[in-house]
């Protein structure tokens, strides 16, 4: 025993170990199953196989994709699949439910919940039973409910009649109202769990019985009631179990007036098999009906396809009433949705019949009827009807009177046109009655007519004529009159008669006409016809249209007539058209059509299409073409007559103006891709009318003939987006971007666009772009001059506008400074060139102004994010518009830097003027007076009640003090005068306003300079001082140009050495000391005409005569050594005497800059003798500054 335990242990530890070799899944267990079971194992997958396992120590292993397991026997499965195993396998549980009339076994349906539960399973039932034995199953536990969506629960449970059955299953849940199942034999009820799913252990309880479903009735006194059963269904019986025996018939049972009747179907589900229909009879006399209603019982033979008729019988001259809830005529086709339909079938006293059906939900809610009614409702199995299906009412048959009032050229004319009907029409004209048809009413004045029905629309239609042959039409516009019989069908007929010389011209304004098939109707129900009346021919119908088309003019000769035809069911809406009377014309017709930009086809066809077109007639359509557009003529239909004269053939004529007519056959080739206006004309010739005759059908198509204008738009190296779009109302303009048409085109930044544009007048099309600037970090944030970006050139239109869009740090603040200094809002008084205005606003859309350069804004500064919209009209893209810097954050939302105007006033306003301030919001101005002028400032101040807050005014000087204005809306703030001495702030706070009000302000700053007296007196006191020391200087410098004069002179000369008079040496070089830097030099001494003859220079250079100074010849000045001066004694002596005017500028010498005084005497005479003709610049004369004291000597150690 213990070596066959170690066996069996090897054995399984081998078969692990093989198990562990194989990567599939396996799984192994063992399974019995009940009695009365069949079980099947079947796989899903073909690579995936069940097992049994057998023999010594489990040696032997049989695999098959199915296998079929036996009752009460244990066998030991294994699954082996490479898939998961729980969803490679199916299960299916099969049982029997065998029944006799009166019992089941297995009483009690139960499962084994257990077997195999980690796979999906189907436990299916069978049921056998005697012929008419009703099988029931009792739901244990939770009822069912019915539904065709997937249990949540993973427990599907699904019933059939039979197993061979083509229907549908039933299927159901758990949980439901539903506890019992009828079935019968051959039924078969299932149960599909998913895996791992448990299944309760007992389910049904299975009762039979005879089968039999019993009910009970009420029929009416005035109804009859016959089931009829279906012979292609399953056998039944109906019986009637109110006598001692049941009265049954299998195929048609009638049932009269009865109470409470029982009645027992012998079958499972008789509202399968049996239709019922019921006839109910309602009596009417002249004023009511009997039973008033037709009533349903809700509950009879619920279920049943049901066909309920009640037959109405009215007496002579009674008008029928029928109301419904709502019903809607459809046609023999047509089915109703909800399966209900109701057929009304009407026989009138004359024997005639009609018949309509309706479905319900629609807008006919009443029917007037006249003789004996029946009234059925077919009603489809499952569908439920009202209780009340409809309520009548009867009353003596009523006519209907109208009056007609009419001018004297007006005809009116009344044909029945339903002649199976009995009403008739009368008119009462001057004390006589008339009632024949049809009605005729020659220029009716105060006329009635009366019809002996209450709906004489349905019967009758109304021709309203009227004579234009008189002059009431002419030059007139010609109207219907809408005040005749407006619920009729109505034509309205106009005749025009002119004299055999002239010919009539009916003009279309407005929409014009489009011409349809001649016996066509139009869409909004108003269809025209114009008609001739030729001489020699039958009328001929020019054509008939309708409102909307390419037709504006017809022109006929003699005779002719105008038709309107209008529905009873359309509102006339006619178009007015104009007679005038004009000479004959060689045509007999003349149409003009003008055709519209773009591209159409407008089919045209000849009078009387397809019939003939008269002989010997000869018709002309003038064409006018739009500019840049191509017309194409195509012959789609026609027919050639034959000409009984010899060698005559219909041929058509096109004429241009100023051109030559071209003729062409019917089979020849038509006009192709022209342009201009032009006329066809059509002639006949006399034909055989034994043969088929001349007419036409072609089509004129237009097309434009413009190119398209290509853009590429490339804003991949540009922060910029683009918008196009349409303004004008050209609706041929079209706008392509990347070849998909669109009325607004957008170009994003970084993206390339290929835009087309055709037939867009640039004035049609409005071009702005937009660039976002956005700075995170205050820090960060850099100056921006703002200018307008060059745009692609291939845009066919100029910039309207751009816009720059502002986003910074709630910390921070923007500055708006113009380029050209200042910033000028525009203000009535102070506006801007409409080509130069910069836009701004916030994001919000809060407006802020509209400003400009030259004002007296120094500088805006917004505390928010902005956009800023320029109208580069006359700007360079180059040119710098405004600079926006940031700067740290500030308390009010908006501040003006502002310098007042000297010369003109200034004007501020609010943000939004002349609307009001955004509520909540503050604005401050910061004005700077220039010295000595006070401000005189004029508020002008909305008044405004605030709902919330404090709108508040507040002024104040920069330097402090008092404020000098704070008021608030409390105040009754209308206007305010102030003077304002220096400097000062403005600020103003607004509230939020009681409904409409706004608040807004606008102030007025004037500059008056400031009187001080004592500066005055002190101004005169010094100027009189100053003339004194000017007197005491003038007279000190006279006299000493009275004084002994030193003849000194002093000359540099080109190419030589510095010297002077006495040729005495300097000491020192000359960049060494002030030797070349003139005390002063005397004009008396300087030329030599003014010297004696006697004296001559030392070194013979004559100085008499001037030489031009060029500046030294080496490359370094020359070093002149000379002895110390000798100090001064006694009176001092000017280097030169001077004279009454100054010295000219001398040359260039090289002097600091530090010891020129810079004086330039501009009262130099302009002649040759005071002209140096130097080659180099001009330099200021250079005065010593202290010429006027002597001169201590210069050591060379002080140097």
């Amino acid at each position: 025993m213990v070596n066959m335990r170690f066996c069996g242990a090897c054995a399984l530890l081998a078969l692990l170990f093989v198990s562990s070799l194989d990567s599939s899944e396996s799984l192994q267990t063992t399974v019995k199953p009940n009695k009365g079971s069949d079980v099947t194992v079947s796989s899903q997958q073909p690579d995936c196989t069940v097992c049994t396992i057998s023999g010594v120590n489990d040696s032997q292993t049989s695999c098959q994709l199915s296998l079929k397991l036996e009752p009460e026997k244990e066998v030991k499965l294994l699954f082996k699949c490479p898939q998961p195993v729980e969803q490679s396998y199916n299960v299916t549980i099969t049982s029997l439910i065998e029944c006799t009339k009166d019992a089941c076994k297995p009483a009690t349906v139960e499962v084994q919940s257990s077997l195999l539960s980690e796979f999906s399973r189907t436990f299916t039932w069978k049921l056998k039973a005697p012929e008419k034995t009703l099988v029931s199953l009792k739901v244990l536990g939770n009822g069912l409910s019915r539904t065709p969506h997937p249990c949540s629960d993973g427990r599907q449970y699904s019933v059939v009649t039979s197993e061979t059955s083509k229907e549908v299953p039933t299927q159901y849940c758990g949980g439901g109202s539903e506890t019992q199942l009828d079935l019968s034999d051959q039924a078969v009820v299932s149960l599909e769990a998913k895996p791992n799913t448990q299944v309760e252990s007992v389910l049904f309880q299975a009762l039979a019985a005879p089968m039999k479903r019993a009910m009970t009735v009420t029929i009416g006194p005035a109804s009859t009631v016959v089931l009829t059963r279906d012979p292609g269904k399953v056998e039944c019986e109906v019986c009637v179990t109110s006598g001692a025996s049941p009265d049954c018939h299998a195929t048609e049972k009638t049932l009269k007036s009865a109470e409470k009747l029982p009645l027992e179907f012998r079958c499972l589900k008789p509202e399968d098999v049996f239709t019922m229909t019921m006839t109910t009879k309602i009596e009417c006399t002249q004023t009511s009906c009997t039973p008033a209603s037709a009533e349903m019982d809700l509950d009879l033979f619920k279920g049943f396809k049901k066909t309920l008729t009640w037959d109405v019988t009215v007496p002579d001259r009674t008008v029928l009433t029928l109301e419904f809830p709502g019903l809607k005529e459809k046609s023999a086709s047509e089915n109703c949705g909800d399966g209900i339909q109701y057929t009304v079938n009407t026989t009138r006293t004359d024997g005639q019949r009609g018949t309509s059906s309706y479905c319900k939900d629609g807008t006919a809610s009443q029917l007037e009827l006249f003789g004996n009614t029946a009234v059925t409702v077919d009603v489809s199995k499952g569908g439920e009807l009202g209780r009340t299906v409809f309520s009548s009412t009867a009353a003596p048959r009523r006519g209907r009177s109208m009056y007609v009032t009419s001018d004297p050229n007006t005809n009116l004319i009344i044909t029945k046109e339903v002649k199976e009907s009995d009403c008739q029409s009368c008119v009462m004209e001057a004390s006589q009655k008339n009632c024949k048809s049809p009605t005729r009413l020659k220029n009716p004045r105060n006329a009635s007519v009366e019809f002996t029905c209450l709906h004489p629309q349905n019967v009758f239609a109304v021709e309203i004529n009227r004579d234009c042959s008189k002059t009431s039409c002419l030059g007139n516009t010609i109207q219907a009159q809408k005040e005749f019989f407006p619920n009729f069908n109505r034509t309205f007929t106009w005749d025009i008669k002119v004299e055999s010389t002239q010919a009539f011209h009916l003009d279309f304004p407005g929409t014009g006409l489009r011409q349809i098939p001649n016996e066509g109707t139009c869409p909004d129900g108003h269809t025209y016809s114009v008609i001739l009346y030729l001489h020699r021919a039958a009328p001929a119908t020019i054509g008939t249209f309708c409102k909307g088309g390419t037709v504006t003019s017809v022109l006929g000769q003699f005779k002719g007539r105008v038709t309107l035809t209008v529905p009873s069911d359309v509102t006339l809406d006619p178009l007015d058209f104009q007679l005038k009377v004009g000479p004959k014309s060689e045509a007999t017709a003349i149409v003009k059509v003008n055709l519209p930009r773009g591209v159409s086809d407008t089919e045209i066809i000849t009078p009387n299409y397809p019939k003939e077109f008269p002989d010997d007639e000869q018709i002309l359509w003038e064409f006018s073409i739009p500019g840049m557009h191509n017309y194409s003529v195509q012959f789609s239909e026609h027919s050639a007559p034959e000409c009984l004269n010899e060698g005559e053939v219909v041929v058509v004529e096109y004429q241009k103006e100023g051109m030559k007519p071209t003729r062409t056959a019917l089979t020849d080739p038509q006009p192709q891709h022209q342009q201009g206006g032009f006329n066809l004309t059509l002639k006949n010739c006399k034909t055989n009318q034994t043969l088929p005759g001349l007419s036409l059908r072609y089509t004129v198509s237009v097309i434009r003939s413009g190119h398209p204008v290509l853009c590429t738009v490339d804003l991949t190296k540009q922060e910029v987006s683009v918008q196009i779009e349409k303004v004008g109302s050209d609706p041929l303009c079209e706008m392509r971007k990347d070849s998909v048409e669109t009325k607004t085109i957008n170009v994003a930044k970084g993206e390339t666009a290929k835009l087309s544009f055709l037939d867009c007048p640039s004035e049609d099309l409005r071009l702005t772009a937009s660039k976002v600037i956005a700075c995170a970090d205050a820090s960060l944030c850099t100056s921006t001059p703002l200018s307008v970006p060059t745009l692609d050139s291939c845009l066919p239109i100029p910039l309207h506008s751009f816009s720059w869009l502002f986003t910074i740090p709630h910390e921070a603040t923007l500055d708006l400074v113009s380029p050209t200094g200042s910033l000028r809002q525009s203000l009535p008084g102070q506006e801007c060139d409409p080509s130069s205005v910069l836009r701004v606003a916030e994001n919000d859309g809060s407006f802020i102004g509209d400003f400009c350069s030259n004002g007296v804004i120094q500088k805006l500064q917004v505390h928010s994010n902005i956009s800023i919209t320029a109208t580069p009209r006359d700007v360079r893209s180059n040119e710098p518009l405004l600079n926006v810097s940031v700067s740290p954050e500030i308390k009010e939302a908006i501040i003006y830097r502002i310098s007042p105007n000297l010369m003109f006033p200034t004007i501020l306003a609010t943000p939004n003027w002349p609307n009001g301030m955004k509520p909540h919001s503050s604005v401050s101005w910061v004005v700077d007076l220039p010295w000595m002028y006070h401000a005189l400032i004029k508020f002008i101040i909305s008044g405004l009640e605030c709902e919330k807050g404090h709108a508040r005014i507040n002024m104040k000087h920069q330097e402090g003090g008092n404020d000098l204005l704070d008021i608030d809306e409390s105040e009754k703030m209308r206007t305010e005068n102030m003077t304002a001495h220096q400097s000062f702030y403005l600020n103003m706070t607004n509230c939020q306003p009681e409904g409409r009000d706004q608040f807004d302000v606008k102030a007025t700053i004037v500059l008056e300079k400031k009187t001080n007296l004592l500066a005055i007196l002190i101004g005169l006191v010094g100027a009189v001082l100053l003339l004194l020391l000017i007197l005491a200087i003038v007279c000190v410098v006279v006299r000493k140009k009275k004084s002994k004069m030193n003849s000194q002179n002093s000359i540099y000369m080109g190419k030589g050495n510095i010297f002077r008079p006495n040729d005495r040496h300097f000491v020192k070089t000359r960049a060494d000391n002030d030797s070349h830097v003139y005390d002063y030099i005397d004009e008396t001494m300087v030329y030599g005409h003014l010297l004696n003859d006697s004296e001559s220079l030392p070194n013979g250079m004559q100085v008499d005569s001037y030489q031009t100074f060029t500046g030294p010849t080496d490359r370094t000045l020359p070093v002149v050594k000379e002895p110390d001066p000798e100090p001064e004694k006694g009176q001092y002596q000017s280097f030169l005497s001077p004279s009454d005017t100054f010295m000219p500028p001398r040359p260039r010498t090289p002097i600091d800059r530090q010891d020129s005084l810079g004086f330039q005497d501009r009262r130099m005479m302009d002649n040759e003798l005071y002209t140096f003709k130097s080659t180099g610049d001009m330099n200021t004369i250079r005065l010593s500054g202290v010429d006027m004291e002597p001169q201590p000597p210069i050591m060379e150690e002080s140097l």
